[in-house]
């Protein structure tokens, strides 16, 4: 094995903490000294660097190596390694309190500088790990509703939709609760939950109650950021969710904020604790014009109408909170009781709710705005999965569920479909090696969509531009499968129907 320098990686280590902010000159003993207990080494000397690092990544991992030399990382896995970086990391960073009160004084100042500040030392500290998310890949898709994004997401794995129902329904156990829970700053990390010891929150009020900032160590967006409760509780959209949403983008006006639906299925990966996801990003929904106005009346101060989106959008807009507070509880409520069994929509089977909403605020100026994506849960024979879910013929590329970051138009993608892509490119592009490319197991399921792309040319031109505009269109078709109204004219009379009885 090689012969490493511990001294000279804890230095670059040390170099980029002072670059980046995470410490200042009289930090450097005390950190070099905390590392060193860490690893139960007993020798440093300082090493004279210059470097320019974007991220830590590289000298963390020669640490890590020096660590699995001495028999520290046994077994010597990923997650054994993001555990003892994650806490080398934590050598360097400040305090809960003072990364607080240097987000609330900036924002005493301008807001978007309080998260600018937030935000680059969420990335410079590792805890997001940028290195990883720069593999991701992303690309914007031409369609009907305007650009959708699709990434290919590799630093999380996919989830089954029958899994995360049964978490919501498990028992409660362990510490931290979930893995959103406030008390994750700074936890060490085990089997089943990620290293936070780099982790910091920033406290909030909501509705009365404490409430936490984070981003998300996914980025699936620019400054994707997770907004949770103090408390553990399951996930409900109330009419206080609304209050809430609104009052977020008060706080950071530059911010829109969303929350999942509350039901399996059209919920998101985690409905066992309350929380919203926001950003400084706007999705392609926020940009889909009104299709058609709608009057609800006793709100005449609110502009209303249904969005042109491949899902069933009602967009409210005023400067008046309280009243789009009212009239989305007063839509939410009618909406739980509503069914109309000629658009296959049902309230109940029996005793179990199946209608529920996705609601998503922003500021426009002044104004207000806020989208109420209207969600249905119900299973059919057809569609065990779920009736407004993926369908069984999209699931080649994507089964799992529709939650708020797709429902906006950005496609989270698993990370399998970019080995898959790269087959199907190569079988395309060479028709000798087709047969044997799709006779591999992956690849089978992908036989409709391979004659598909084959029919219409793809492989004779930009065969990878070709897949990833037909990835485009078919989460375009996934939304619309997720669409409890579809786009056609029985459809639209339907949707209307709902408003008009609100």
């Amino acid at each position: 094995m090689e012969n490493i320098d511990l001294s000279l990686e804890i230095s670059r280590l040390l170099h980029y903490g002072l670059q980046q902010g995470l410490l200042e000159k009289e930090d450097l003993s005390y950190s070099a000294n905390r590392m060193l207990a860490l690893l139960g080494a007993r020798e440093f000397t300082p090493q004279p660097v210059e470097e320019e690092l974007p991220y830590p990544a590289e000298p963390l991992e020669r640490v890590c190596d020096w660590a699995a030399g001495q028999g520290l990382l046994d077994p010597d896995t990923r997650d054994a390694r993001d555990q003892l970086d994650t806490e080398v990391m934590n050598c360097m960073m400040p305090r809960p309190s003072q990364v607080a009160r240097e987000f609330y004084s900036r924002y005493k100042e301008d807001k978007k500088s309080a998260t600018d500040y937030y935000y680059h030392l969420s990335r410079a500290s590792h805890y997001i790990r940028v290195d990883r998310v720069e593999k991701d890949k992303m690309w914007t898709a031409p369609t009907e509703y305007g650009d959708l994004v699709i990434t290919i997401n590799l630093s999380k794995p996919e989830k089954d939709p029958k899994a995360i129902a049964a978490a919501r329904n498990a028992p409660q156990a362990g510490y931290p609760k979930c893995a959103l829970c406030r008390e994750n700053e700074g936890y060490l990390g085990s089997l089943n939950q990620a290293a936070r010891g780099n982790h910091r929150l920033i406290p909030l009020t909501l509705g009365g109650e404490p409430w936490y900032l984070q981003y998300s160590p996914y980025v699936y967006y620019n400054e994707h950021c997770i907004v949770l409760s103090g408390e553990h509780r399951p996930m409900k959209v109330t009419r206080q969710s609304f209050q809430r949403l609104l009052e977020f983008v008060t706080f950071l006006p530059h911010y829109f904020v969303g929350s999942n639906a509350d039901l399996p299925i059209v919920g998101g990966s985690i409905l066992t604790h309350d929380h919203f996801q926001g950003g400084y990003y706007e999705f392609p929904m926020a940009k889909a014009p009104v299709r058609e106005k709608v009057c609800f009346p006793g709100f005449e101060n609110v502009e209303a109408g249904i969005v042109k989106w491949p899902m069933s959008v009602i967009r409210l807009r005023s400067a008046d909170r309280e009243a789009l507070v009212d009239l989305a509880d007063k839509i939410l409520t009618s909406w739980r009781g509503y069914s109309d069994e000629s658009a296959d929509i049902l309230a109940f089977t029996g005793d179990t709710p199946h209608n529920t909403i996705t609601p998503i605020a922003r500021r426009r100026g002044e104004d207000f705005e806020l989208d109420l994506v209207l969600r249905n849960n119900r299973t059919t024979q057809e569609h065990p999965l779920g009736l407004f879910h993926p369908h069984a013929e999209y699931h080649h590329i994507k089964k799992e569920n529709i939650g708020l970051i797709e429902v906006m138009g950005l496609a989270i993608l698993p990370p399998r479909l970019l080995t898959e892509t790269e087959l199907l490119e190569e079988a395309l592009t060479h028709p000798d090696r087709a047969a044997a490319i799709l006779a591999r197991p992956e690849m089978e399921k992908h036989q409709a969509w391979y004659e598909e792309l084959k029919a219409a040319g793809a492989g004779q031109g930009e065969t990878r531009r070709a897949i990833r505009e037909s990835i485009g269109v078919v989460f375009g078709k996934i939304l619309g499968n997720a669409g409890v109204y579809k786009d056609t004219e029985a459809g639209r009379e339907a949707f209307r129907r709902f408003c008009a009885q609100v």
